[in-house]
């Protein structure tokens, strides 16, 4: 659950844009450019972080604000899910990331289990949407919907790239330290459960 403080900046950011975007009148954009401050100040505040470096990350979009999409394919062979492990924090996930504006939910989950897992896949069904801030750690300040998708292997094997160290199988009982950024050991096991009992309904927040 992200604290209050948090929810309030995102909040008090998402309507700067929005108002920013639309409004005509330049007094308005002036009091929308002020929230924009506020919010900024709030995250200040309470992270120690400097504001400028806070107003670069937290406020350099522009038009109507929406979340993030990351999408993470899930592999299974019997009880074992393919993970690969992260060059940015040393620790395993999902291979997935951020999908790419041009490409379908199928496309981006083919992209990125070839260029993380070295795997050509056929993608069966999206097991479930969820909102990333309701169940990983640390919370962001953007909205981002996580995009978990059952996937099958065609062909392929790991090769060496600039995002993943390697690839392997692990047991859901013995599952290294994960990223917990980009997924959970909640998560991989909602994936395991729907994929084992052949759920057919998208699970979502």
């Amino acid at each position: 659950m992200e604290p209050k403080w948090l929810t309030w900046g995102k909040e008090l950011q998402s309507i700067a844009q929005n108002g920013l975007t639309y409004t005509k009148d330049k007094f308005d954009e002036e009091r929308f450019q002020r929230i924009r401050e506020i919010s900024v100040e709030i995250l200040g505040e309470y992270t120690g972080i400097d504001q400028t470096k806070i107003y670069d990350l937290f406020c350099n979009e522009v038009g109507y604000q929406t979340p993030k999409v990351d999408v993470r394919g899930v592999i299974f062979e019997g009880s074992k899910v393919l993970l690969v492990k992260e060059k940015m924090d040393g620790c395993w996930s999902l291979p997935g990331g951020w999908a790419d504006y041009n490409l379908s939910i199928k496309e981006n989950v083919v992209k990125e289990l070839k260029e993380e897992a070295g795997f050509n896949v056929l993608p069966i069904r999206l097991i479930a949407l969820l909102d990333r801030n309701k169940h990983n750690e640390p919370v962001t300040a953007y909205g981002i919907y996580k995009a978990f998708v059952h996937c099958e292997i065609q062909s392929g094997e790991f090769k060496a790239n600039t995002e993943t160290e390697e690839s392997a199988f692990f047991n859901l009982n013995d599952l290294p330290q994960l990223s917990l950024g980009r997924n959970t050991k909640e998560q991989i096991e909602m994936c395991f459960e729907s994929v084992s009992k052949k759920i057919e309904y998208t699970i979502f927040d």
